[in-house]
């Protein structure tokens, strides 16, 4: 076996199609020995992971893994754990990805390995929470609860979050993950039309624009890989109401606040706009996240559901320092909106998103453009 990967190992970098080296591997885990996976890629992450990372290490690392990971069994698990957790290849990012390819193809009972063995802090975590996603009680999973309760992870970022899903969080669309790639559903997309029109006469009172840096930031967090990682923008602002705003009125109000995203919108780019299921809001917010737009792979399930929760808080105006559970309590005494526009602003490829949130005074209203493009 030495002899065969260290062939693989010397001539990776001349090979013009690694379909060759993946028939091996899996060849070699159809016949129950899931340690050559484990071995070759670790062997080449030793030859070839830093730096610039050839296209062919990374294609054939990233097949190695999926193989892994997402083959059923507590051995592809164990041999899955010792590829990540080798010295040679070790990263937050790769944790990240690979306690969501786990999670999708295992019993939390084979996933129990992870809290008994090698693994890092940040696989644990992301597990824990991908997990949760997928409806496991990991307060109730043998192997995983001792460690899922304890204190000793709270001041984790994920420690935030809670270990059941809330009503808010029923419909989380997960990616479903093989050896050969992954699909997701998209929540999003180009504006269509919907049940609420702009009322002309509606009575709409003066806004004031009180956005801040941090609330910027905040409530576009589950949309700042679109910006950050491909092609997208952003659009997150927050104003203050005169006077209380009826719901009805607020594809009305959303045309007087000089929005970028809906500069332009009017009778030759009509507003669509419909009121959203707080649980729809979230979805969204989630999806964005956590798969990302056009040119990236998201934050994955763990911190896409944090980032989901927090635009959600920022938008529902939820003071800092909430719980979850006072955060769900403020959105659910929001109205959200759905909306869009075909505007220059949105690209209407595939990525776009309009969130509107009017808090329960309905004297607050925040709003979430983004937008991305290949």
């Amino acid at each position: 076996m030495a002899d065969q990967i260290q062939k693989i190992v010397t001539g990776l970098s001349d090979l013009e199609d690694v379909a060759g080296v993946w028939a091996v591997a899996d060849g070699r885990a159809a016949q129950g020995d899931a340690a050559f996976a484990a071995d070759l890629g670790i062997a080449l992450a030793r030859a070839y992971g830093t730096g610039g990372q050839m296209w062919q290490y990374r294609i054939v690392f990233d097949h190695l893994l999926r193989l892994l990971a997402t083959t059923a069994g507590p051995e592809n698990v164990t041999q899955a754990l010792r590829l990540i957790s080798s010295d040679e290849v070790t990263s937050r990012k790769l944790d990240r990805y690979t306690a969501s390819l786990l999670a999708s193809s295992h019993e939390a009972t084979d996933l129990a390995a992870a809290f008994t063995g090698r693994a890092s802090e940040e696989l644990r975590a992301c597990l824990v929470h991908e997990l949760v996603l997928r409806g496991v009680f990991v307060e109730d999973a043998p192997g995983i609860a001792g460690w899922a309760t304890s204190p000793h992870w709270s001041h984790h970022p994920l420690g935030w979050l809670p270990l059941t899903l809330s009503d808010v969080e029923g419909n989380a669309d997960l990616p479903s993950y093989s050896i050969r790639g992954s699909s997701h559903s998209m929540p999003y997309g180009p504006s269509e039309s919907r049940e609420l029109a702009v009322i002309a006469d509606a009575r709409v009172p003066s806004a004031e624009e009180t956005t801040t840096q941090a609330a910027a930031k905040a409530i576009g967090r589950a949309v700042a890989n679109w910006a950050e990682e491909s092609n997208g923008r952003i659009e997150a602002r927050v104003f203050g109401l005169a006077e209380p705003l009826d719901a009805e009125s607020v594809p009305t109000a959303l045309l007087t606040l000089g929005l970028e995203c809906l500069h332009g919108a009017g009778k030759k780019a009509p507003l669509s706009v419909a009121v959203r299921p707080p649980a729809q809001a979230w979805q969204v917010l989630f999806a964005a996240a956590s798969t990302g737009g056009a040119y990236n792979s998201g934050s994955y399930g763990a911190y896409g559901r944090l980032a989901a929760w927090q635009s959600l808080a920022a938008l529902a105006g939820s003071p800092e320092g909430s719980t979850v559970a006072e955060v769900e309590a403020h959105v659910m005494d929001c109205i959200w909106h759905g909306f869009g526009a075909d505007t220059k602003w949105f690209e209407q490829v595939a990525w776009d998103i309009g969130l509107a949130a009017l808090s329960s005074g309905r004297r607050r209203l925040a709003v979430l453009a983004a937008t991305d493009t290949d």
